[in-house]
C-alpha cells in the first residue's frame, strides 16, 4: 500500500519538528503531505526546510485559513491524483500519537474502506483533558450517531485512514463542512454509501506545544450541521419511500 499522511498546519511550528520526527521513526513507508494555510508563524518556510531533507515529505501551501475541512480536501485532492491507496488525518499537534498509526492501517488491508481512532471504545483513552472537554465530545458524539443513525462511538475522531475508494466515492464538491463539524460530515457521507467503518482504540494526548483551534462557536456550528443533515436525511428517505 503507498500511504500518505496528510497533516494540516496553522501556527504549529514548536509542535512539526516533534510530530514529524516521530511520524517518520513510526512508519517509515508513510510519505507525508504538510498542508499549510499561510501561517504567519513561518510554519510553512519550516515545512518546505524539511521536505529539502527528506524526498518522502512533500508540502502544499494555501492562502489562507480557510478551516480544516478545506485543507483535508486540498490534501485529498492532491493524494488521489498522485496515486497514493491510503490516506491518513493526523493533527499537527501530537495529540494523535504517530506510533499508533500502524493500528489504524492494520485493518484496511481487512476490508475497512475507513478506520477511526477512536478515544471512546474500550481501551480508548483521553490524556490531560479537562473535565468538561471530555463531556463535549462524549456528548458531541453522542447527540451525532444518534441524530444521523451512524452506531459508532468516536463519529468527532479526526485521527483517520481511508481507503482510495472510499474518498473517490464522495463528491467533495459538495462537501461545506470546515471545522469541528467535518469529520462528522465525512462519516456520515461515508456511513451513506455502505462502506465498512471500523474504530480502533488509541490514547488521545492533549497539546503540549502551541495553542488550540477549538472554541465553543466551532462546536454550536457542528451540531446545528449534525440537526440539517439528519432532517434532510430523514426527509429524502420520506419522500422516496411516497
Amino acid at each position: 500500500m503507498r500511504v500518505v499522511t496528510i497533516i494540516p498546519t496553522y501556527n504549529e511550528i514548536e509542535s512539526l519538528p516533534v510530530l514529524l520526527g516521530r511520524l517518520r521513526a513510526a512508519v517509515p513507508d508513510s510519505d507525508v503531505l504538510i498542508v499549510d494555510d499561510n501561517s504567519p508563524d513561518g510554519t510553512g518556510d519550516l515545512a518546505d526546510k524539511m521536505a529539502e531533507a527528506d524526498k518522502a515529505v512533500h508540502v502544499m501551501h494555501r492562502e489562507g485559513k480557510a478551516g480544516l475541512g478545506a485543507a483535508y480536501l486540498a490534501g485529498f485532492r492532491w493524494a488521489l491524483d498522485a496515486g497514493y491507496d491510503v490516506l491518513v488525518e493526523m493533527d499537527a499537534d501530537c495529540s494523535h500519537q504517530p506510533e499508533q498509526l500502524p493500528l489504524l492501517l492494520a485493518e484496511i488491508p481487512k476490508g475497512a474502506d475507513l478506520v477511526i481512532g477512536s478515544r471512546w471504545v474500550r481501551g480508548g483513552s483521553v490524556v490531560n483533558w479537562p473535565l468538561h472537554r471530555k463531556l463535549i465530545s462524549r456528548l458531541g458524539s453522542f447527540y451525532s450517531r444518534t441524530m444521523l443513525g451512524v452506531n459508532l462511538r468516536d463519529i468527532t475522531a479526526g485521527y483517520r485512514a481511508f481507503g482510495r475508494e472510499t474518498l473517490e466515492a464522495l463528491d467533495f464538491n459538495a462537501i461545506e463542512s470546515v471545522g469541528y463539524g467535518f469529520q462528522v460530515d465525512m462519516t456520515f457521507r461515508v456511513a451513506q454509501l455502505g462502506k465498512k467503518i471500523v474504530e480502533v482504540p488509541i490514547t488521545f494526548v492533549e497539546r503540549e506545544l502551541g495553542v488550540s483551534k477549538m472554541s465553543g462557536n466551532i462546536v454550536v456550528e457542528a451540531m446545528m450541521n449534525v440537526t440539517k443533515w439528519s432532517l434532510s436525511a430523514r426527509w429524502k428517505k420520506l419522500t422516496n419511500r411516497k
